[in-house]
């Protein structure tokens, strides 16, 4: 790659806080599921994210962290309620941010994705149960509006406890199917009171989070919210509605908007949405070029980049400001460092499927997951690692026992 060409991506960005990236690189969020039964991050964290610190990426996104030990995506998530785990908080922070980039934690509620395994009866904006998927999640209760403004205070709660651990920020996870999503889509948010019905009253709740946030946390630490470009469920938040949330989010002043999309249920995540999006390497670009009409904050997109000269094309075109990497970087942590410095041009190849959409999705994260443990207990990723025993690896974590109240 030329230097002209490479210069877009290793161009700084200030964001509207006044925080600074170094490049256009981010690490985007990956669920770790590095945490014991306490929930609280532990060496684990530390040594993959000093390792992550050291990968060249401007930003590190941290994964799902979950503001209710009630409500988990995972056994294994870290759990925020309060200032019980400050100094592992701090620890983790100082691991992740002795490399010079700036980490957020992503903040989040799975609502009804959360396992059976943890909870019996999740709880929901409406009693919709997820399909096709094995059984594994528990139909939902509906929430009342007093439990919805608990759960918005707590969002509160854990971005001000991140700040004081020495965070530079969070990110409110509004994509995925999680709680956030499950407000915003039609499918799932089947309310009649002032939370439900048009897309101003479903998007109240991640108005409601992002305020009560921005009101807990000090000026100068950054504010993002990931959001889902389109389900991709007939019936579900489409690209339109999406739009109208960006309108709605242009007004609350936030720092980066990261694109994303699909849901449990729908994975665009893990699989791209359309051949056409594929064919242009970034799976969320298209939208992301659509949606700059409406957005009054930097953009960030992630899923599907994997050369520098796309990367370095999709910020150069004014398409996106940050460029967010996740599974790459479980294969190859410094692959970031390796990309500005011209050293590599492309992240090396991940699985390849058997061509069962399902199928794949599901080793693929699992193998993903099991490279991010290997980290975490100071080895490095391992190329060949099995398939087989990586699934089997991560359905005997997801079986584990349930996070237990300290």
């Amino acid at each position: 790659m030329t230097e002209p060409t490479l210069h877009a991506l290793r161009e700084p960005l200030t964001l509207p806080c006044g925080q600074v990236l170094g490049s256009r690189l981010a690490k985007a969020a990956m669920s770790e599921k590095l945490a014991g039964p306490d929930g609280a991050p532990n060496e684990h964290h530390v040594r993959l994210y000093e390792r992550w610190g050291r990968g060249g990426a401007a930003l590190l996104l941290t994964g799902n962290v979950m503001v209710d030990r009630r409500a988990l995506e995972g056994p294994g998530n870290v759990v925020v309620e309060d200032e019980r785990d400050l100094e592992l908080l701090r620890g983790w922070a100082r691991a992740a941010r002795a490399g010079g980039a700036l980490t957020w934690m992503q903040i989040s509620h799975p609502g009804r994705q959360t396992p059976r395994r943890v909870s019996a009866r999740p709880v929901a904006p409406s009693s919709v149960a997820l399909r096709g998927t094995f059984g594994l999640f528990a139909p939902p209760r509906a929430l009342s509006e007093s439990e919805i403004a608990e759960i918005v205070a707590r969002f509160a709660t854990t971005a001000a406890v991140a700040q004081r651990a020495g965070f530079d920020g969070v990110q409110i996870h509004g994509a995925h199917g999680y709680l956030v999503s499950q407000f915003l889509s039609p499918l799932t948010n089947q309310r009649t009171d002032g939370y439900g019905g048009s897309i101003e009253n479903r998007q109240r709740f991640l108005l409601e989070v992002v305020r009560a946030v921005r009101a807990a946390v000090t000026k100068g630490f950054a504010l993002a919210v990931k959001l889902n470009s389109a389900d991709f469920q007939r019936g579900g938040f489409s690209e339109a509605e999406s739009m109208s949330v960006v309108e709605a989010l242009s007004d609350e002043g936030l720092d980066l908007l990261e694109i994303s999309g699909g849901t449990y249920e729908a994975a665009a995540m893990f699989d791209g949405a359309d051949a056409r999006t594929r064919s242009r390497e970034a799976y969320f670009l298209e939208y992301a070029e659509r949606v700059r009409q409406h957005a009054r904050m930097p953009l960030m997109v992630t899923g599907g980049f994997r050369t520098a000269s796309g990367m370095a094309e999709a910020v150069a075109s004014g398409a996106t400001d940050v460029i967010g990497l996740a599974r790459p970087l479980a294969l190859e942590p410094d692959l970031a460092a390796r990309l500005l410095s011209a050293e590599a041009e492309r992240a090396r190849s991940g699985l390849r499927g058997f061509g069962a959409k399902k199928l794949d999705a599901l080793v693929d994260a699992a193998w993903h997951e099991q490279q991010l443990a290997r980290m975490g207990r100071g080895l490095a990723p391992d190329p060949q690692l099995n398939r087989l025993s990586s699934v089997l690896a991560s359905f005997r974590h997801s079986y584990a026992p349930r996070l237990r109240g300290r």
